[in-house]
């Protein structure tokens, strides 16, 4: 069986966002326990020139809507960045992973080779859909859920690598 760009795409962001949000359940969960207000977490970052733990969720939301959307040709969603409660974060991986569940495996067919033009600027680039998807998207999609997760660690909230890496089973995304 060969792996198509939807198999290596849409099942990773929506099982990396579903992880996302069991560890923002877990950090909610570890500050009502300890007391600690909520806006501490949501404002945290591990670096001053990095993105708060919104930001990084925030990131990842957008790489994998983005990432979707630029494999298959379709229009992505626009969410504002606007969330300030772990609520309205785990909406927001909800509904990237609403709109990630509209596309269908057969409208990545033949895309592997597809240009795929992405940043801005200075900054813009264009690789095939398969050199986007493994050089980019998916590495980016993972820094920014891994921060999130640093940065939950950093907060003292109880999670390991168990819970970064999810379930195994494989019926689930």
């Amino acid at each position: 069986m060969s792996l198509s760009l939807y198999d290596v795409s849409v099942p990773v962001f929506m099982r990396g966002l579903t992880i996302l949000s069991t560890l923002l359940d877990k950090a909610e969960a570890h500050a009502s326990e300890t007391g600690e207000p909520l806006e501490t977490y949501l404002e945290t970052r591990l670096a001053p020139d990095m993105l708060t733990l919104v930001g990084q969720v925030q990131r990842a939301s957008d790489t994998a809507k983005f990432g979707g959307a630029r494999l298959t040709g379709a229009a992505a969603p626009s969410f504002a960045d606007d969330e300030t409660t772990f609520d309205q974060l785990r909406e927001r991986c909800t509904k990237t992973a609403a709109y990630l569940s509209t596309l269908a495996p057969a409208t990545f067919e033949g895309s592997d080779t597809r240009p795929v033009t992405f940043g801005g600027g200075a900054n813009e680039r264009t690789l095939s859909a398969d050199r986007y998807v493994l050089q980019f998207a998916l590495p980016n999609f993972f820094f920014h859920v891994t921060t999130a997760y640093d940065i939950l660690r950093h907060k003292g909230v109880p999670v390991g690598k168990r819970d970064y890496l999810g379930s195994y089973d494989d019926t689930s995304t």
